[in-house]
């Protein structure tokens, strides 16, 4: 499949980068499909191991959303656009059973913020800056950033960044947990994807079990031991389990299969 607006380069990591630098790589309705069809195929594709996303240039991951796009928008439209959004990207990369890491280059505001919170974890490049400036426009973040902001970085700093409408950098993002790493520019694929190496040598159903998990306790009415327990137990059921607690007291590398 063509895209317009991405860039997919597949393998065992498979690297999707968005490309719209004359825009700063703002999330328009395009790429928000065309990201979802990417993440969708990716998904299930047994050779995809882990994903990366990333954004073109050296400027921006992703600026924010395409706002010619909304300007003119009813309640009722504002309302859809939020919901379809976080249905199609942003809570569908959350709950994807492989690992997705967001590569921060550059700018990620508003959308493209959130785009970076709903991937599992973040590396961030040292000219990475980052914010939530919605209620400058009038409006607030409307794809999961009032709600995973917080999760990640506390009530308080979340509170301040989204009233102030502000910029953080990396440095300070990693200092509030937001992201994981910082590195120069140039080193931030390779640190990326030297850390997407690691979780490939191990179990990706049991890294599939592990993310429900963790997601599990961050969902209203579910207790996420109980998640816990039964994903747990479901490993035992697993080819992976039997190679890897074999290799362990064989005293050699697992060759996990992937079942």
């Amino acid at each position: 499949m063509g895209y317009q607006n991405i860039i997919v380069d597949k393998d065992t990591i498979t690297t999707i980068t968005i490309n719209r630098p004359s825009k700063l790589n703002a999330l328009n309705k395009q790429t928000i499909e065309e990201l979802h069809k990417a993440l969708k195929k990716a998904e299930k594709n047994d050779t995809v191991k882990v994903i990366i996303i990333t954004g073109s240039g050296e400027k921006a991951f992703v600026a924010g959303a395409d706002i010619s796009e909304f300007a003119n928008f009813s309640v009722k439209e504002g309302g859809k656009l939020a919901a379809k959004g976080q249905e199609l990207l942003f809570d569908f990369i959350e709950h994807l059973s492989k690992p997705v890491i967001a590569a921060v280059n550059g700018f990620a505001l508003g959308g493209g913020l959130e785009l970076a919170m709903a991937c599992h974890f973040r590396i961030a490049s040292d000219n990475a800056k980052m914010g939530l400036p919605e209620v400058s426009l009038g409006v607030i973040p409307g794809y999961g950033g009032t709600q995973r902001l917080p999760q990640l970085v506390g009530k308080g700093r979340a509170m301040e960044m989204i009233m102030t409408a502000g910029m953080i950098d990396a440095n300070t993002a990693k200092e509030y947990g937001l992201v994981n790493h910082v590195v120069s520019l140039d080193q931030l694929l390779e640190t990326t994807n030297s850390i997407a190496d690691k979780i490939i040598r191990n179990s990706s159903v049991a890294i599939a079990q592990a993310i429900n998990a963790v997601n599990a306790n961050y969902e209203d009415g579910v207790d996420g031991y109980d998640v816990e327990i039964e994903s747990f137990g479901h490993c035992f059921g697993t080819e992976d389990f039997k190679e890897g607690t074999t290799a362990f007291l064989e005293k050699r590398k697992a060759n996990f299969p992937g079942k």
